[in-house]
């Protein structure tokens, strides 16, 4: 049996502050691209935390080390030819650069959102947590968030609806000939 000498995987990194809508457009763009028929999985941070990390905390290190975790098992299936969609706050640049070289096909999602449209979106309460002094080590808060300087993709969800921004995001890897 030949080696493929083409794999058509990828994978797609949502990247915001907490409450944005990564994890629905990861998700809408999970359905979609299964609609097509096509190999992928979705890897929501929160998820991969609750199953893998949960000894992890909030702090830099921390961070860090759950990101190289969700990395390495989009490294692993994109051998299987798997389209990866990951959903992860992943807020310090340097980290995010450094898995876009170590995955190679790599796409950049900006999930933008101002800090005051999600204190007044805060569903969960998160935030009133945040605000109260109940949740520490908070990306925007109390430790930084740093926006992408180059994203392949903005959607502005306090400007799109969900559907506007799948369809530019689908859009982007069309034009990339990425699906």
């Amino acid at each position: 049996m030949k080696n493929k000498s083409f794999n058509n995987s990828f994978t797609i990194w949502f990247t915001g502050l907490t409450g944005s809508g990564k994890s629905t457009l990861a998700q809408m763009l999970y359905e979609t691209l299964l609609s097509r028929y096509l190999k992928v999985e979705l890897l929501d941070s929160d998820i991969i935390r609750k199953h893998i990390s949960n000894e992890l905390g909030f702090v830099k290190q921390d961070r860090e080390t759950h990101l190289w975790r969700i990395a390495f098992i989009c490294k692993l299936l994109s051998k299987h030819d798997v389209i990866c969609i990951v959903a992860a706050v992943s807020p310090y640049r340097e980290t995010r650069e450094k898995i876009k070289r170590y995955l190679k096909k790599f796409v950049e999602v900006y999930v933008k959102c101002p800090i005051d449209v999600l204190i007044k979106r805060d569903v969960n309460g998160f935030y009133q947590k945040v605000l109260a002094g109940e949740i520490k080590n908070v990306a925007g808060f109390d430790c930084p968030y740093e926006e992408p300087l180059q994203p392949d993709i903005i959607v502005e969800t306090h400007k799109e609806t969900p559907k506007e921004s799948l369809k530019k995001i689908i859009t982007t890897l069309t034009s990339k000939g990425l699906i």
